[in-house]
């Protein structure tokens, strides 16, 4: 009799630890799926985005900066009709359509934010676009008496934001894939370390 409840006990172990392993695999399975997306879907986009706008901007600033440095945008002396003749194009040409994107990564994919709620960076990304919107949209009719949008960029908080966000989802995706820190996103080999 007692051989029969330790082989009864031993087997509702062994079929409760492998419950437990299977729920626990499941778990990581479903939070590496979701770390994907976050990061292929939402965080790798913006953050790609944000630094192609970030360093064209910065190519801009410093083709036409003025003799002590600054862009014509942050200056005392208001920005020449050439200046703000190619600031329209760059404008229209690459930057409202990179702004548009990351816009629009926000909108349609904002189930993917690892925040419960939306952060203020991303808020005001949003209105920035809008308010670039319309100042292009009076371009497109010739009226070239505003330049800039009325809501201002979130610039270094946004290049934060997706930088820090991008970063962490990265650590815990190589986590999740069993790859230590030294090892990054190098294939191992069978039979080498």
């Amino acid at each position: 009799m007692n051989t029969l409840i330790v082989t009864v006990g031993l087997a509702l172990v062994g079929y409760l630890a492998t419950y437990l392993n299977g729920v626990r695999l499941a778990q990581r399975q479903a939070r590496l799926a979701r770390v994907n997306l976050q990061l292929s879907d939402f965080y790798g986009p913006l953050f790609a985005l944000m630094e192609a706008n970030s360093r064209t901007y910065d190519s801009f600033s410093e083709r036409y900066a003025r003799p002590d440095g600054r862009d014509p945008f942050d200056h005392d002396i208001p920005p020449t009709e050439h200046e703000l003749a190619e600031w329209r194009t760059w404008a229209t040409t690459v930057f409202i359509p990179n702004i548009q994107a990351m816009r629009d990564v926000v909108v349609t994919k904002a189930d993917l934010l690892i925040e419960q709620e939306m952060p203020a960076a991303l808020l005001q990304l949003c209105a920035h676009v809008s308010g670039y919107e319309i100042t292009a949209a009076r371009w497109a009719q010739g009226r070239y008496e505003e330049h800039l949008s009325v809501v201002s960029f979130p610039g270094r908080e946004l290049r934060d934001y997706t930088r820090e966000r991008f970063t962490r989802l990265k650590k815990e995706q190589a986590v999740l894939l069993g790859q230590t820190a030294t090892e990054g996103r190098r294939p191992r080999l069978l039979g080498r370390p």
